[in-house]
């Protein structure tokens, strides 16, 4: 989920993933150092997750306006739920919230975030999910460095996770986005693999962040790596500074809203299951 404009995919490595060639993880669990299982119901735990707002397009002429609204986020049945809606957006609804987003298609949905209470740059994140589906849908889960409002993007760094558009259900993308490498010059750092049925059934999205490497993967099989330059400098490599982690599910935009929105299968959700940070 980029930060400013959507790039045109290059330098992509297309993966079958029942044929990929990586080894699974066989290594032994330890408990995780910071988790959410969701064994509660109402709010998202705010000692955990905050929010982004607004309706700005987010640098990607994405549709929807970001709220705390519970029908957009909640946790219920032991899920976390970020749920698109296309609806009328009343300014009494949520503060900070403008009324372009009427303008834009009246949808609502939500970003939860990790900002300003957990922030990490080492270590391994499994998030298991279940994505939204319909033409128009952009769900994700992705990483900022925590000091984005100082030195801006892309040199703050963004790892992306997991990263699916409606339009195309069957392919899951990973990109890295650098001041050196980035959309924006056209030599991002990007793989994608054949995933079906990822509105269908649960999966198992993963991070294995190292000092010289970030490896993503699914269901334990990684299929994109990201080494450390050798002459690394803050632009080609900004991980060693701490991210923090990002949810949230987009509509429409540069790319989610490619080949355009269908306006009857609102509302969708992404059911998060639990995020685990293992050391």
């Amino acid at each position: 989920m980029i930060y400013l404009f959507r790039f045109t995919t290059c330098c992509l490595v297309f993966l079958v993933l029942a044929s990929c060639g990586t080894a699974p993880q066989t290594d032994s669990q330890p408990a995780p150092i910071w988790q959410d299982e969701f064994n509660y119901t109402g709010e998202p735990d705010s000692t955990k997750w905050g929010y982004d707002l607004g309706d700005w397009g987010w640098g990607n002429n994405e549709l929807q306006a970001y709220t705390s609204l519970r029908q957009n986020s909640r946790v219920e049945n032991g899920k976390l739920i970020i749920e698109a809606h296309r609806t009328i957006l009343q300014d009494s609804f949520v503060k900070g919230v403008g009324r372009d987003s009427l303008d834009k298609g009246h949808y609502t949905s939500a970003r939860l975030v990790t900002r300003d209470t957990k922030e990490w740059n080492r270590g391994r994140l499994e998030v298991r999910a279940k994505l939204p589906k319909g033409l128009g849908t952009w769900p994700a889960v992705w990483m900022l460095g925590e000091d984005i409002k100082e030195v801006g993007w892309p040199r703050c760094g963004e790892i992306d996770i997991m990263e699916q558009v409606g339009y195309d259900p069957d392919t899951l993308v990973a990109t890295v986005h650098t001041e050196a490498f980035n959309h924006m010059i056209g030599n991002q750092h990007s793989s994608r693999i054949e995933l079906k049925g990822m509105a269908e059934d649960f999966h198992t999205y993963q991070l294995d962040w190292q000092g010289d490497s970030i490896r993503i993967g699914v269901d334990s099989m990684y299929y994109y790596t990201y080494h450390k330059p050798d002459t690394a400098t803050r632009a080609s490599w900004p991980f060693d500074v701490p991210h923090y982690l990002l949810f949230n599910v987009a509509v429409g935009g540069n790319w989610g809203g490619e080949f355009g929105v269908d306006t009857t299968i609102w509302p969708q959700r992404m059911e998060i299951d639990w995020v685990r940070l293992y050391e």
